[in-house]
């Protein structure tokens, strides 16, 4: 016997409080950097606020669909991605061009860019869980042979999409497929007996790497072919004044931007340090100037109830496909901020990766309201039942 819900009841309040409190942060945040005189007329408050109404209305047409819904949409969404990373890479320069080296943009009139890995993130969530779910249905009896199996239609999954990735190229994109397919195999139930091994020989390699890079990069231009200037983003994470010139001048500026603002920051709209595209990759740096220690700490404690809310929606269902819906989204904004925030205050290499409904941006804003959505489908579906969970 199920407890019958309106619409309204279905609605996850938290989820909209939060969203509407990162909405907030994002038109002052954004409003504050254009300011600065860098960017002329053109107002991105404006165009972010139409691209929060259109992430509303994708976020209304997702919650329609239900899970068997969506299960069987995921192939037809990955399908759709693989797609337009494709045809991205041989799209001619008119509707395609190369920014800052990259191609990953399309050029659409009277839209602007869209950058399609932002909307590929979410497919291939849609397409790991459904993959780990009928494997699970398919078998029911586990061994090493099975998880191994089922490691290998993951890792397959997604090293597609990532390889179109990698030649536009982005570096980003491709970091946030990875940390997506790692969340999402840490909950699939393979063995850790399989995993140990595996990542412990994948970071025994990712710190010899490392250490070539620091020591001995003419070792990795000899053999490997890799140009010193391939290499500059890392000489200016791990020494970013002797670079402040060249590749290290975002990051300095943003270090400076940062330490300025001290605790209470500097009060809105009181920026003094000139930081090239804050108002995208670099917002936190906006807010850490203007409102210091204390607003940098209260925009994570939003992103946390984010998380926290998400969570709980896949900790609640029973659905198993929810629930790896749930993983990989978590998986996802939580990579982005972590690089973001890690990258403005110099923890972390500069990669390009927005923070999560801060950030202008159009592709991302959109992507991260349509994995929001999935969210809500899961609330907005959810039945209790007198004796049991959902089935």
């Amino acid at each position: 016997m199920t407890s019958q819900q309106n619409s309204t009841t279905k609605l996850d309040y938290g989820l909209i409080l939060s969203l509407m409190l990162m909405c907030i942060v994002s038109c002052v945040s954004i409003y504050s950097a254009q300011k600065t005189g860098q960017y002329g007329s053109e107002n991105f408050l404006l165009k972010q606020i139409f691209w929060y109404g259109v992430g509303v209305g994708i976020i209304s047409i997702v919650i329609r669909f239900d899970s068997d819904q969506l299960k069987k949409l995921s192939w037809y969404f990955y399908g759709f991605g693989l797609f337009l990373l494709l045809f991205l890479i041989i799209a001619p320069d008119s509707i395609a061009h190369e920014i800052n080296g990259a191609k990953s943009w399309f050029q659409l009139p009277g839209i602007g860019s869209l950058q399609p890995s932002e909307f590929v993130k979410v497919f291939l969530i849609l397409a790991l869980s459904r993959v780990v779910v009928d494997h699970h249905q398919k078998y029911l009896v586990k061994s090493i042979k099975t998880d191994f199996m089922l490691l290998i239609k993951l890792g397959f999954v997604t090293m597609v999409p990532l390889a179109l990735v990698m030649q536009q190229p982005d570096l980003g994109t491709s970091l946030v497929f990875i940390a997506i397919l790692l969340g999402i195999i840490f909950v699939s139930g393979i063995t850790w007996k399989l995993l140990l091994p595996i990542f412990g020989g994948f970071s025994v390699i990712a710190g010899a790497v490392l250490s070539l890079v620091v020591w001995y990069p003419n070792l990795l231009e000899k053999y490997l072919h890799v140009k010193q200037y391939q290499l500059g983003r890392i000489y200016s994470w791990l020494d970013p004044y002797n670079y402040q010139s060249d590749t290290g001048f975002q990051l300095t500026r943003s270090l400076l931007a940062i330490g300025s603002g001290e605790t209470g920051g500097k009060g809105f709209g009181h920026r003094d340090v000139y930081l090239p595209e804050s108002h995208t990759d670099f917002i936190f740096s906006v807010v850490g100037e203007e409102f210091g220690f204390i607003g940098g700490s209260i925009l994570v404690s939003l992103f946390f109830m984010l998380i926290y809310h998400i969570t709980k929606a896949g900790l609640e269902t029973k659905n198993d496909f929810y629930s790896y819906i749930c993983t990989g989204v978590i998986s996802m904004i939580t990579f982005h901020v972590f690089q973001n925030i890690g990258m403005t205050i110099g923890l972390l290499p500069i990669t390009g990766i927005p923070l999560p409904f801060i950030s202008y941006g159009g592709s991302s804003l959109m992507g991260n309201m349509f994995a929001v959505g999935l969210i809500f489908s899961i609330r907005y579906h959810y039945k209790k039942y007198m004796f049991s969970s959902e089935a």
